[in-house]
C-alpha cells in the first residue's frame, strides 16, 4: 500500500473569542489574516510566519477540558521553531507575553520554551541547533 500524499494545512482552535484570539496571534507572532467570514460568531483563517494557517472559530463553551497538563492524551501544544530562543523570548516579553518557566532541554534535541495564549492555549518556543536529531525537520 502506498503512503497517503498529505501535508499539515492548519489547526483549528475554538475559542471564546475569535476575533480576539486572532489579533493576538496577528499582534504578537507577526501572523498575517488570510480569511474571515463575516458572521457575528466569527471563523477566522490566519497563516503564522512559517507557513502554518491556524482556523479559530467560535467554541461551543466556555469550559476547558485540560489545565495546564501537557500530558493528557490529545493534542496539547503548538512548537514554534525559532532561530535563538533568548532573541525570541525577549521579543515576545516585550509584546506582553508572560513566560511563567525556564528555557529546558527539548524532546529529540535543543531547547524549549513554553507560554499561552490570551485562551490558554499552550505554545512553546523550540530552537534546534545544527546536528541535534530534529533539526532539518
Amino acid at each position: 500500500m502506498q503512503p497517503l500524499s498529505c501535508r499539515v494545512e492548519h489547526l483549528g482552535f475554538a475559542a471564546r473569542d475569535p476575533r480576539a484570539l486572532a489579533d493576538w496571534y496577528l499582534r504578537t507572532l507577526g501572523a498575517r489574516p488570510v480569511w474571515q467570514n463575516q458572521l457575528q460568531r466569527p471563523a477566522v483563517f490566519v497563516e503564522l510566519p512559517g507557513g502554518l494557517l491556524l482556523e479559530i472559530y467560535p467554541a461551543a463553551n466556555a469550559q476547558t477540558a485540560v489545565t495546564g497538563d501537557n500530558s493528557i492524551a490529545g493534542l496539547r501544544h503548538l512548537a514554534l521553531r525559532v532561530g535563538n530562543i533568548e532573541a525570541a523570548r525577549d521579543h515576545l516579553q516585550a509584546a506582553g507575553v508572560n513566560f511563567t518557566e525556564t528555557i529546558k532541554p527539548a524532546g529529540g534535541g535543543g531547547r524549549v520554551l513554553f507560554f499561552r495564549d490570551p485562551e490558554d492555549n499552550l505554545l512553546h518556543l523550540v530552537e534546534r541547533p545544527v546536528g541535534e536529531p530534529l533539526a532539518h525537520a
